[in-house]
């Protein structure tokens, strides 16, 4: 094997083969998923997210009309036009965010963002499910339904635009889209939407909003750079006043829902109003992980605190039995 010849200074030539060998490979890209473009698709419409669109449900369940097959079908329909709709905000965000998303550290890895759904499909699909949602309400369920839809979409990618820049008008948006899908299902059915019960689920939809981003606020303290650039405009006191008064007004909401003209019972026990315990625990609850910082996604909140999840359960029972006049 013959050597390398020595140069000045103490510096050897090295054989190509070996320069090969020890350079290391450069920066590696974001990580492919598998399932092809299809799957990439199904990844930007975010399928964690559709539980929130179970809140549909809530109006129907409030007034005792949910045990029926068309109830039911109307429901399942209502539900699955709500996700088309929340589809199509998440494909055109991702693409409208693709340049930015590809800089963050964990944003990057996102579908549009890493080259496995090209920008031109994503706002494609997101435009055809856009389109498709409202036009099948306005023809299998109701104009009105269709109409929601329609300002729901509006108010959302209004939201992807600007309106997320905003300050307090970011927290309206996001709340308004969960009372939205709240009255969907009443507006399908034709079921009169109590005002104590449109306060109630606005409030407490505020309540887990603003929780949501006090405890993103306390966690990036101290932290160069935001996960939202907006948060970094909010005191963590302001947040924190938000949360209490929703909570509050939630409340206060719930108690006059309960107590309301026609809340009477008919059964052993005034279960419709024995509920309010409940309910009072549940967002006192809910509160201690707001206070801590921890309150992250509502829906990761509830299914991963055993105790919430079983004073839920509580709710559901009581307020079960008071549908049912037992």
């Amino acid at each position: 094997m013959t050597e390398t010849a020595p140069l000045p200074g103490g510096a050897r030539t090295r054989d190509p083969a070996l320069v090969e060998q020890r350079t290391p490979p450069p920066p590696a890209g974001p990580p492919a998923r598998g399932g092809g473009l299809l799957g990439g698709l199904l990844r930007t419409a975010r399928p964690k997210q559709w539980v929130k669109n179970v809140l549909v449900v809530a109006a129907p369940a409030a007034a005792g009309q949910l045990f029926s097959r068309h109830a039911a079908g109307q429901l399942a329909l209502v539900f699955a036009l709500f996700t088309a709709c929340s589809a199509a905000v998440y494909l055109v965000n991702d693409a409208r965010d693709a340049e930015a998303d590809r800089a963050h550290p964990t944003k990057r890895r996102r579908p549009v963002a890493a080259g496995q759904v090209p920008v031109p499909v994503a706002y494609a699909a997101g435009a055809v499910l856009g389109v498709l949602a409202p036009v099948l309400a306005a023809w299998l369920l109701s104009p009105a339904v269709a109409a929601l839809l329609t300002a729901y979409l509006g108010m959302q990618l209004a939201y992807c635009v600007s309106l997320k820049h905003v300050l307090v008008v970011d927290l309206v948006v996001v709340t308004t889209g969960f009372l939205m899908r709240a009255m969907a299902g009443g507006l399908a059915l034709q079921i009169p939407l109590s005002r104590w019960f449109l306060i109630t689920t606005g409030f407490g939809a505020l309540f887990m909003v603003s929780a949501k981003r006090y405890s993103e606020a306390l966690q990036m303290s101290g932290k160069a750079g935001a996960t939202r650039a907006l948060l970094t405009e909010y005191t963590v006191g302001y947040l924190r006043f938000v949360w209490q008064l929703a909570a509050g007004v939630a409340v206060l909401g719930y108690c006059m829902w309960a107590l309301e003209e026609g809340g009477g019972h008919a059964g052993v026990l005034p279960w419709r109003q024995l509920s309010l315990v409940a309910f009072i625990l549940a967002i006192l609850r809910y509160a201690v992980f707001a206070d801590r910082g921890t309150a992250g996604e509502p829906e990761e909140v509830v299914l991963h605190d055993r105790a919430l999840a079983v004073i839920g359960l509580a709710w559901l029972a009581m307020y079960g039995l008071a549908v049912a006049r037992w």
